[in-house]
């Protein structure tokens, strides 16, 4: 495991290795991040479910109140009418048989993908290729669908993926440094909602056992997911 430079372990040092509330751990985070660039916001959760079941996957969308702060590059699988649709409504690549070749090469310069029903039968193709990466199309995620210019629309205005890694975590971007306090919080608590609202109906004991925020280079800072669970 790769150690930690003198500033991140000065900083662990100096803050309590406590639980805090959301507005506050944000607060922290905010105020110790040292990196020279605007570090993303990110929220982690430790999940208490038997992720060797597939029916316990957790994964979903959320759509932040906020936005990211960064630019989402949309990529849309489809021919015909709906690839003119995409195109006006704003997607970075629309293609079909020649962005499969493409994605089959090794390009992968996105950020979200989306395919139209029809344009799936070929797509599940590249599951080894999307499929680690967290890019494959899926229903669940709103990403397999034929209203492609509302999908493209609510993934730029702020709609993110999430997904249970094989260890159970989930991790989310839900903003960036540079955001103001108030509207970190309201982006994170969607978040919290949205996790909670995915736990799958087969599952027992402790659903969230650890949940922390951090910047991209900073510490996590645990916080009390039932607290911020009942602010709306």
């Amino acid at each position: 495991m790769a150690k930690h430079g003198k500033k991140y372990r000065k900083i662990r040092e100096a803050i309590p290795d406590k639980v805090y509330a959301l507005k506050e751990a944000i607060d922290l985070a905010r105020k110790n991040a040292t990196a020279k660039f605007d570090e993303s916001m990110d929220i982690a959760f430790r999940l208490g479910v038997d992720f060797k079941k597939s029916e316990q996957v957790v994964r979903g969308t959320v759509s932040l109140p906020h936005g990211t702060g960064k630019k989402v590059r949309v990529l849309v699988f489809a021919s015909g009418a709906a690839a003119d649709a995409a195109r006006q409504a704003g997607a970075d690549h629309v293609g079909y048989e020649d962005l499969i070749a493409k994605i089959q090469g090794g390009w992968l310069d996105f950020d979200v993908a989306i395919a139209t029903t029809d344009a799936m039968k070929e797509v599940r193709k590249l599951g080894k290729f999307l499929g680690p990466r967290g890019l494959m199309p899926n229903p669940k995620t709103g990403t397999v669908t034929d209203d492609i210019a509302s999908a493209i629309r609510q993934f730029k205005a702020g709609r993110v993926e999430f997904r249970m890694d094989k260890h159970g975590n989930v991790m989310v971007p839900f903003g960036k440094r540079s955001f103001e306090t108030a509207n970190l919080e309201t982006n994170a608590n969607a978040v919290i909602h949205a996790v909670l609202a995915a736990k799958p109906a087969s599952t027992k004991g402790i659903y969230v056992k650890r949940c922390s925020v951090s910047t991209t280079m900073g510490i996590g800072l645990r916080v009390e997911v039932r607290e911020a669970a009942k602010a709306e």
